[in-house]
């Protein structure tokens, strides 16, 4: 008799044991953990949170302040998915980290914008003014054609985003002194910078330092292939793009209701691409 019970008590907790298990397995295949920058990206995922729990999901957004460990908590699986970059930055990391990250869908452009310290218009930039830009690599590029597209610099004739260019490429500088800053850095390195100071600053991070697309002396050429080539995506580790969270998502965000949100939020600094 105690033999049976114990049988039968064994079995119980076994059957207990593999019901947590299974209800854990549920509880995490049901989360959706992204991995964003605080402004826009994280806020924009605000939008969808209650869209994904009408489908049974529930949205877990991890803010950086930075372009490296998104990527890294991606690749080591801490992440199912980042919303902070764009397909050059993307393509750059994976070929410096061996990493395979691709892109599952595009959901906004951030027009590049140069911002000035005391310069009212590009035409009273000063010959010998110091222009600061982002350093890394696929920023640096968009960086310098925007200062080629207002004449500030000259850069060789077949110079373009997916061939990439840096400083060293540069043809005139016109008597400019270009100085490339960690991305981040460039809006504060501008506000304490002397006057005449002008930069190239990265949407996301004009928006966290209250600049406003309306305050820029110069924005991209949206009509050439920037939105496209510069499109923020989710990215996901490769052959997950597929996967049913990633493609709820997606949908999520892809909305009218999102694209709204943008327009109406960000008046011009970011531009919905789908």
């Amino acid at each position: 008799m105690k033999k049976t019970l114990l049988i039968a008590l064994s079995v119980l907790l076994v059957l207990a044991l593999l019901a947590g298990c299974a209800k854990k397995q549920d509880t995490q295949s049901k989360t959706i953990t992204v991995g964003a920058s605080s402004t826009p990206h994280a806020e924009i995922l605000e939008q969808v949170k209650q869209a994904l729990a009408d489908e049974g999901y529930t949205l877990n957004i991890i803010i950086y302040d930075d372009y490296i460990l998104p990527n890294q908590a991606l690749a080591d699986g801490s992440l199912d998915a980042n919303y902070f970059q764009h397909t050059p930055y993307l393509n750059s990391y994976n070929a410096s980290n061996g990493t395979d990250i691709v892109s599952a869908a595009k959901i906004h452009y951030e027009p590049f914008g140069l911002y000035g310290n005391g310069v009212d218009s590009v035409s009273d930039i000063a010959a010998d003014a110091t222009i600061l830009i982002p350093a890394d690599d696929s920023n640096e590029t968009r960086a310098l054609l925007l200062l080629q597209q207002e004449g500030l610099i000259e850069l060789p004739a077949d110079a373009s985003a997916e061939k990439g260019v840096t400083t060293l490429d540069i043809v005139d500088t016109k008597g400019h002194t270009v100085k490339e800053l960690q991305a981040d850095t460039v809006p504060v390195q501008l506000a304490n910078s002397d006057a005449g100071t002008v930069a190239v600053i990265n949407g996301n991070y004009a928006l966290q330092a209250g600049l406003h697309a309306s305050d820029a002396l110069a924005i991209e050429d949206a009509s050439g292939d920037a939105a496209q080539t510069y499109a923020n995506i989710i990215a996901v580790r490769k052959g997950e793009e597929s996967s049913e969270k990633i493609q709820a998502l997606v949908r999520a965000l892809q909305t009218a209701a999102v694209k709204t949100y943008i327009e109406n939020t960000y008046n011009g600094a970011v531009v919905a691409i789908f």
